[in-house]
């Protein structure tokens, strides 16, 4: 570096210009209004400024009663605070309250969401203890009912609403959307001057038909804080837009999700993509990632990406952040690999005990490093850490507790002294917290 550059840069009166700089802060929230979803023990509220909500979905047959309950406690345990129920048919809805009591004998007081299509006002009207023993109930106006038919299904299960004190979710959908209102957007935009793009035409029927809906809802007498709007679509740039103009248009409390998002990595980055550009423009006031699951695959894993979703974009704290490098050829060993996926899945499996015995341990900062290049130093900024030999180094391991060189590990026992340490630190900084409380 030359020495003109140096003084450049670096001069002794340097100072920094604040309308260069660029704020990296989300943008306020959008204001919308409180929802509460549940009673009780677990009940969540939705909107008014409440830290956004983390809900899942089971994929099980609902008249499959032990089957369901095993899933919903499995996704509430994971962290999921709000979980939805298909009710399709009679046998699903009579399920519906023998779910919610064996939940509740088992101690999980999740809000247990109501998924209708078709014939939703039939089976509450059938299924009076199904409607009580839900929390909220999901509604479609893109299959609610058809022309005649529709105002008058959609209010029968708004009255149910209103009867039961019930939550009600009106979430417009892409792949189902009212053709009505649909047909008549696309031919006053045909008969247009100056025509939109189908695509636009199609982003505006999904607001419309939410908001209308809506307001529908309100004349028949829901109030405002009993209703969320949802509107989603499979596409990243549709959901965005589509987002961002019922935020500007309504202030009722937002539901964000990717429909159809899909399987594995492909579903993890789109809905990421998706809800973290809507989450920074502060909208969203509850989430959900609709991942396809492999055969057989873990159901929680929708859970897990959501939460981390919240976190690493700094809106939430669920659990303990375990920092690890990707490796490179300085790091041949797969020991750090192995250590950061082993104190990751303990944090992960511990947490629902840690919880309630570590008030705090959430926002604990973990590293794990391969080399060392970037080992110390990273590990100094962690509460705990530690840097592992890479190819060619001593074989030592310094350990880091709160910015501090506390010890170096040695031998074959690393992977395992670094864990209890992490036991031990947990149980020093937040067990005499949780005392002392």
């Amino acid at each position: 570096m030359s020495n003109a550059f140096m003084s450049n840069a670096f001069t002794s009166n340097a100072c920094i210009d604040p309308a260069t700089l660029v704020s990296a802060d989300p943008a306020p929230r959008h204001k919308t209004v409180a929802v509460r979803v549940g009673s009780g023990k677990g009940a969540v509220t939705v909107g008014g400024g409440a830290p956004v909500v983390v809900q899942s979905m089971t994929n099980t047959d609902t008249a499959d009663i032990p089957g369901t309950i095993a899933q919903v406690a499995a996704l509430a345990r994971a962290g999921s605070e709000i979980v939805r129920i298909t009710v399709d048919r009679d046998e699903a809805a009579a399920a519906v309250p023998h779910i919610r009591d064996g939940l509740l004998k088992m101690g999980v007081h999740v809000p247990l969401v109501g998924d209708f299509h078709y014939i939703g006002h039939k089976l509450l009207a059938a299924h009076p203890a199904c409607a009580e023993a839900l929390d909220k109930y999901r509604i479609n106006p893109g299959n609610v009912g058809f022309k005649d038919k529709k105002d008058r299904q959609f209010s029968a299960i708004v009255e149910e609403a209103i009867k039961h004190g019930k939550a009600v979710r009106i979430g417009a959908n892409w792949g189902s959307l009212d053709q009505e209102l649909l047909t008549t957007l696309m031919d006053a935009n045909a008969a247009s001057a100056q025509p939109l793009e189908a695509r636009a035409v199609t982003r505006e029927a999904m607001v419309r038909s939410a908001l209308y809906s809506a307001e529908r809802a309100e004349e028949i007498g829901l109030a405002r804080d009993r209703i969320v709007l949802s509107a989603k679509v499979s596409a990243v740039q549709d959901l965005i837009a589509v987002y961002r103009m019922l935020a500007a248009r309504s202030n009722y409390a937002i539901h964000l999700g990717l429909t159809e998002a899909g399987m594995g990595s492909k579903g993890i980055v789109a809905s990421s993509a998706a809800m973290g550009i809507l989450l920074q423009d502060g909208i969203g006031d509850t989430i959900r990632v609709s991942l396809t699951p492999e055969p057989g695959g873990d159901r929680t894993v929708e859970v897990t990406v959501a939460q981390e979703l919240l976190q690493t974009m700094g809106f939430r704290t669920f659990v303990p952040l375990v920092a690890a490098c990707p490796g490179c050829g300085r790091t041949t060993s797969t020991v750090f690999q192995e250590l950061a996926r082993d104190i990751q899945t303990f944090i992960r499996d511990e947490m629902p005990g840690w919880r309630a015995r570590y008030p705090g341990v959430e926002a604990l900062n973990v590293a794990v490093m391969g080399c060392i290049v970037n080992g110390p130093g990273e590990s100094k900024h962690a509460d705990i850490g530690i840097s592992l030999p890479g190819t060619g180094e001593t074989p030592a391991a310094p350990v880091f507790i709160d910015g501090e060189k506390a010890m170096t590990l040695r031998g074959p026992t690393i992977a395992a002294d670094f864990k209890q340490l992490v036991i031990e630190y947990i149980e020093k900084r937040y067990g005499a917290r949780s005392a002392a409380e």
